[in-house]
């Protein structure tokens, strides 16, 4: 009896933790440590451009190699790391990747409370240029991988971490990392990455919690009208600057087509659910016959979100023309941010526009490379995971999917057949997500101790 005993002792301690019913991780422990994590990354400056990534790569790498998970530094260019670790599962199913990007934009110092590369704790906040976007979301996805580890949990796939170079002005890292290293994400079924937006409502509760599905993609074009110089005391019909304002008017008052998408139609009809006007909620409930009815239509596309999601934007940017005011420009020229729904070709947009300006003289030029938007299924284990975690720390609050208006290096791994979603590790309130790419960029430290638990729970769950 003694020996059935202790062998079954023997066989109980080799069992992962998790196996045996423990308790989970500590998280305010392990929020301590992703907080300090947080302000020693936030100090490492890689502004893009130049980036200088790589030294954010080998601060990631430092902290893995302490837990003992192994990874690799790959630099798309000198100075431009990749990082991507693995902490191995049975491959009874297919991997989790975990990604952020360790670039960040500029930052003016004279307009911040706290300096911008500081990683100072004050007001309550880490502070610090790429606190939300995305150095935070960065920590908490290592945060999980090391908690994971330390417990020894049974992982059913393996789950790959991933810090790309380069997000921020053009995403030339995952796009090098995708096409040279495809095979370190071979056969990986679901990736988790920023977007989402988990919103904040002044009184302090939780508005909801988003999934980002798919995204639009950006196709830039720069129009360019020639015509006739001169001086700017005698007018001539010829004028390249007078020809393309004309055009620009023509645009400016272009209302695209309405085009329903599932991920659009996922998100409106989750709002009906919470809309408390009768008439409103029918519309969000069947969106498809509401984008028939005109008072349906003014109503849903005076919300900015929704019409950049029932329809390819046109928004005009960047003029120019003559450099001296008394000079009528021999060329004039205007660059038009257009972002196109999933499932829109390119080709199809410009025969609209061309249709649109009515002027065969204007030259049209892409700015963008010619990609097509892939949408990731709404309904699924990630979608799970997600309700799950929110069921536990927030119960009742809403769960959106929702459709990125903006795009990410998410693009490029749905290029590869994995399923990209946007999840975000914390909850913000509007003037906290003004401060992304703005002044005062920070993270409420009670927010880092939310997101180390919520996204234990989403990937434990999805990886387990």
């Amino acid at each position: 009896m003694r020996a059935l005993l202790a062998c079954l002792l023997l066989l109980l301690s080799n069992v992962p933790a998790r196996a045996q019913g423990s308790k989970p991780p500590n998280f305010d422990a392990l929020a301590a440590e992703a907080t300090t994590w947080l302000q020693e990354y936030l100090r490492i400056r890689t502004v893009n451009p130049p980036g200088n990534e790589t030294e954010g790569a080998k601060f990631l790498q430092a902290v893995l190699a302490r837990e003992g998970i192994t990874s690799e530094i790959l630099e798309s260019e000198p100075g431009r790391g990749n990082l991507v670790a693995r902490l191995p599962g049975t491959g009874a199913r297919r991997p989790l990747v975990l990604l952020s990007h360790i670039d960040v934009v500029p930052a003016d110092s004279a307009r911040w409370r706290y300096p911008p590369f500081s990683g100072v704790i004050a007001e309550g906040a880490v502070w610090g240029r790429g606190a939300q976007d995305t150095k935070g979301l960065g920590i908490i996805e290592l945060a999980t991988m090391v908690a994971l580890k330390r417990r020894g949990v049974a992982l059913s796939r393996d789950l790959i971490l991933v810090a790309n170079a380069d997000e921020e002005k053009g995403s030339t890292g995952s796009v090098w990392f995708t096409t040279h290293h495809a095979d370190l994400l071979r056969n990986a079924e679901f990736l988790l990455n920023e977007g989402g937006e988990n919103r904040m409502g002044a009184d302090g509760r939780t508005e909801y919690y988003g999934l980002d599905a798919t995204e639009k993609v950006p196709y830039w074009v720069r129009l360019t009208v020639r015509g006739q110089p001169g001086h700017g005391s005698q007018p001539t019909p010829g004028n390249a600057a007078l020809r393309l304002s004309r055009v620009l008017g023509r645009i400016a008052d272009w209302q695209t087509p309405l085009v329903l998408t599932p991920p659009a139609e996922a998100y409106l009809k989750a709002l009906a659910t919470r809309e408390a006007n009768p008439t409103y909620r029918a519309w969000l409930a069947a969106p498809a016959a509401a984008l028939k009815d005109s008072a349906a239509v003014a109503w849903l596309t005076a919300d900015r979100y929704q019409n950049a999601i029932l329809r390819n934007t046109v928004t005009i940017t960047v003029l120019s023309g003559s450099t001296n005011t008394n000079v009528i420009p021999a060329e004039a020229s205007a660059e038009l941010d257009v972002r196109l729904l999933p499932g829109q070709r390119p080709e199809d947009f410009l025969a609209q526009l061309r249709a649109v300006i009515r002027d065969t003289t204007v030259e049209i030029t892409p700015l963008s490379k010619l990609r097509a938007a892939r949408s990731s299924p709404v309904q699924g284990p990630v979608l799970d995971a997600l309700t799950d975690a929110v069921a536990a720390m927030d119960p009742g609050t809403l769960i959106l999917p929702k459709m990125l208006t903006g795009y990410t290096d998410s693009y490029d791994y749905r290029a590869l057949g994995i399923d990209a979603y946007g999840i975000e590790s914390w909850r913000t309130t509007d003037e906290i997500s003004a401060t992304v790419h703005g002044n005062n960029e920070r993270v409420p430290v009670p927010e880092v101790r939310f997101g180390v638990e919520f996204y234990y729970r989403i990937v434990e769950q999805l990886a387990r």
